[in-house]
């Protein structure tokens, strides 16, 4: 009996030490951090918003600021001027660039959109001219269709690598259909700017508005005159 007790009394006291131990154990555990928690879901969240973004293709013009706008030419115009006096600071010769395309059958507006009229139809976007200068095209704002335009107001931007540009229109009247493959692939206006690149189509108010655009031949007179002034 006596050997009984004393294994029940060591059994005991074993129990207690574990007891202790455990209890300890648990009393001595870091809670977790809330904030480290919070952190952590915000991370997660930021990191779903950026996914979702590159998966619509447009990170970039979420981080990019908007540009101040400028005149399609004028930066471009001010190079060409620095480059000019370079030159003729060090008695060389400057290449004259490229021609730009004119098409035949288009009307040309001083501030470098083209219209294409189909009876009461219109198809507007910018000159080969105009995307020479501009660089490479990253964005284009284009209107709501329902909207209303009025010959020689802006209704839109482009946004190049160099400067943001107003997009003015050379007729008055409903915009009918704008160029939405321009949100995906806004290079178009650089690579096809008669054909893939169009912008708005019209429908025209106000047909006597064109005979106060130029025709290609007055339009290309008109390009070389600008140019030659820078």
């Amino acid at each position: 009996m006596f050997f009984f007790l004393q294994f029940a009394t060591c059994t005991t006291n074993l129990f207690c030490i574990l007891l202790n131990i455990f209890t300890k154990e648990i009393l001595e555990e870091e809670p977790p951090n809330p904030r480290t928690h919070r952190e952590k879901e915000r991370d997660q969240r930021r990191e779903r918003e950026r996914s979702a973004a590159r998966r619509r293709g447009a990170i970039q013009f979420q981080s990019i600021p908007p540009r101040p706008r400028r005149p399609i030419v004028a930066m471009a115009a001010s190079r060409l001027l620095w480059a000019s006096r370079a030159a003729s600071y060090l008695k060389i010769s400057t290449f004259p660039r490229a021609f730009s395309t004119v098409l035949k059958d288009l009307k040309y507006a001083d501030t470098h959109e083209w219209v294409k009229v189909e009876g009461d139809s219109a198809t507007v976007g910018i000159t080969d001219h105009a995307q020479h200068h501009l660089g490479d095209v990253v964005y284009v704002e284009l209107p709501e269709v329902g909207s209303s335009v009025s010959q020689g107001k802006n209704f839109g931007a482009v946004e190049s690598v160099k400067a943001t540009s107003d997009i003015n229109s050379p007729v008055s009247g409903e915009v009918v259909a704008v160029n939405d493959g321009l949100g995906d692939e806004p290079g178009l206006v650089n690579t096809s700017p008669y054909e893939s690149g169009w912008i708005i189509k019209v429908k025209v108010s106000d047909s006597g508005e064109l005979n106060s655009l130029m025709d290609d031949a007055k339009y290309s007179k008109f390009c070389e005159e600008e140019d030659s002034k820078h």
